[in-house]
């Protein structure tokens, strides 16, 4: 799933290991908080909501969040 950038749309945090990016989103309209998972190696994005009291928890690890 690709998130669409749009103006309600913020970036709270972003990190890169090897080919991995991990960027934490938060939506300010619907108050909902995504972790994305970029592999840039082939350019394959995954993302998924998180509760937000879980946002520090899924940017450290977002696979758990992804397969829930």
């Amino acid at each position: 799933m690709t998130l669409a950038l749009s103006p309600n749309l913020h970036e709270l945090a972003q990190r890169r290991s090897q080919n991995l990016e991990v960027t934490l989103l938060w939506n300010r309209r619907a108050g909902t908080v995504w972790i994305s998972i970029l592999d840039v190696a082939n350019e394959e994005q995954q993302a998924a909501a998180v509760p937000r009291d879980c946002a520090l928890d899924a940017f450290n690890h977002p696979y758990a969040y992804l397969a829930a």
